[in-house]
């Protein structure tokens, strides 16, 4: 009995975590849910809605806002990652790289109570992209359902900055660099 009443409770969270066949649900802004447990997730451009007003702390010019809208018709590929996490410390410089290359890359800086901690992380590995400073997860708040835990990650907007791409894993800069050029060949 208690392994159906388990299996039950297993079943109804699993139903409660889907809202459709895929990542984007009903209205013009974007609401995250990963179909079918997908890590990279790809968007047609009928399926691509708006990404939120994403702003926050400029990460290394403290009392200086960081905005999306401060790149306004260029392709964006927005980095969720923080200097606690092992595998964002691998990342970086795929990042780093696709920067020195031209695409516009901008991080958000999550879970990092210390600010002094992250700007040296960014200075230590000569990143130049910029980040927004998001000690407590509200500038992240703003992508409805997207997964919190799930550092790093990625997110690529198009010109327009509609989200075209996902990715809920670590990702070379070889992972990206044929989206990116898939967008910024689009009219």
């Amino acid at each position: 009995m208690k392994r159906l009443v388990l299996g039950v409770v297993a079943v109804l969270a699993l139903a409660g975590c889907s809202a459709g066949k895929d990542a984007v649900v009903q209205g013009s802004s974007f609401s995250f849910v990963s179909p079918g447990g997908k890590v990279d997730i790809t968007y047609d451009v009928a399926q691509r809605q708006t990404a939120p007003v994403l702003a926050g702390d400029d990460l290394m010019n403290e009392g200086k806002q960081l905005s999306l809208a401060d790149f306004p018709g260029k392709v964006v590929v927005l980095n969720l990652w923080g200097q606690w996490c092992g595998p964002c410390r691998t990342e970086a410089p795929e990042m780093e790289s696709l920067a020195k290359q031209g695409v516009q890359v901008v991080g958000i800086d999550v879970r990092d109570p210390a600010r002094e901690v992250a700007q040296d992380f960014v200075r230590d590995r000569e990143l130049t992209y910029p980040s927004i400073y998001d000690p407590d997860g509200r500038v992240l708040l703003k992508l409805t359902g997207y997964p919190r835990n799930i550092i790093p990650s990625t997110i690529v907007l198009d010109k327009q900055h509609r989200v075209a791409a996902v990715f809920l894993r670590p990702v070379l800069a070889q992972d990206l660099t044929p989206v990116v050029q898939r967008l910024n060949a689009e009219a």
